[in-house]
């Protein structure tokens, strides 16, 4: 994971200041890009932390095709929703302000969040009906490997204004060589001190799931990125962090799945990160 320090540090040193959204603001440069070989360990930040299992809990409601964030309450406690009144996720906040804002169901029980990224992976709406970008990119890898075509996308252009929070990591592309999967993705907006490590995860392990449902071994990672900012907010913890120095990564442990249906059916306490020894959190708020 030296790559992700090194892209810290370029943007502290040589990103440009400007306003956000937020209205904290955010210091960035516009492209960037990482590669991870995921054959011999797991790109999981050493250098603070990884949520680990909110990684996973997301993934997996993605997958589903979920929008309602109780549902990845449910998921990530492995509870039903009922005993969760209070617990949050990573989405809760999003669930809280621009769903509600948007007039979407949000009580102690649902919170419904619009045709966010599990919508649009499943059930992209199309003239000709909903497509399921999930089934098709994978049957795809299966009959066609050498096609330039297996893409998923969550940036539905029709759709954005309606979703509580539009994609950041808008779409990726799988490949196939030497028996070997790869994928890129491309993210248009990158929190490069909170959301990075995280998303650099989660893609990850999406290679590693799709790959031992296509009896293929795993290639590389590759992010790309769009906007690239560290929040104005996160200087500091971001300059702690650059001066630690990354320990060896870990390898995935998954459990058994061999279709879609029973990938999807897996719970995110059974996958694990072997010999994973970060260092302490650094905490920082996140800008919403």
């Amino acid at each position: 994971m030296k790559q992700y320090l090194d892209a810290l540090e370029y943007i502290l040193e040589h990103g440009k200041d400007r306003g956000d959204r937020t209205g904290v603001g955010t210091r960035g440069v516009f492209g960037y890009q990482m590669r991870f070989d995921l054959r011999n360990e797991f790109p999981a930040v050493t250098t603070k932390k990884l949520a680990w299992r909110s990684v996973v809990s997301e993934l997996l409601w993605f997958l589903e095709g979920s929008t309602d964030e109780r549902r990845l309450a449910e998921i990530h406690y492995g509870e039903s929703r009922e005993n969760l009144v209070g617990k949050n996720t990573i989405w809760t906040a999003n669930a809280d302000k621009q769903a509600r804002d948007l007039g979407y169901t949000n009580t102690d029980t649902i919170k419904d969040l619009g045709p966010v990224y599990g919508h649009q992976w499943r059930t992209w709406d199309a003239q000709l009906g909903h497509v399921d970008q999930i089934a098709q990119v994978l049957e795809g890898l299966k009959l066609d490997p050498d096609s330039r075509r297996h893409i998923v996308s969550a940036w539905n252009a029709d759709r954005v204004p309606v979703m509580a929070l539009p994609p950041c990591h808008t779409m990726f592309q799988f490949y196939v060589q030497d028996g070997e999967l790869s994928c890129q993705l491309y993210q248009r907006s990158a929190d490069m001190f909170l959301g990075v490590p995280f998303n650099i995860a989660s893609y990850s392990l999406l290679v590693h799931m799709f790959a031992k449902l296509l009896e293929l071994k795993v290639g590389d990672f590759v992010w790309t990125g769009g906007d690239c900012h560290i929040y104005q907010n996160h200087f500091e913890q971001v300059k702690e962090q650059i001066t630690r120095k990354p320990h060896a990564g870990p390898q995935l442990l998954m459990p058994e799945f061999d279709d879609l249906k029973s990938l999807i059916a897996t719970s995110p306490f059974d996958y694990k990160l072997i010999n994973y020894s970060p260092m302490e959190s650094i905490k920082a708020p996140m800008a919403v």
